[in-house]
């Protein structure tokens, strides 16, 4: 199995909506193949976090200033235009 062919079915994969053999091909990719093993783990812990997160209150002070910079950034944008890179 290639690196394409293992990164089509990583969606599948990890829903765990595929066949045994293809499981199994995936499976075995993995254990040779490090780079997709490292894709293959952190979108696992990255879909863990979003599902197991949790909305957190922040402080009215970081609130305030936060609210405060994106107001001044937006009338900034709109005197100015957009800004290329």
């Amino acid at each position: 199995m290639k690196c394409s062919e293992f990164l089509q079915e990583l969606t599948n994969y990890l829903d765990g909506v595929i066949d045994d053999r293809t499981k199994s091909e995936l499976e075995d990719h993995l254990a040779w193949c490090h780079n997709c093993y490292v894709v293959c783990d952190t979108t696992k812990k990255t879909i863990e976090i979003y599902r197991d997160s949790q909305l957190y209150e922040l402080p009215e002070d970081l609130r305030t200033r936060l609210r405060s910079a994106i107001v001044s950034k937006c009338q900034q944008h709109k005197k100015t235009g957009p800004q290329s890179v």
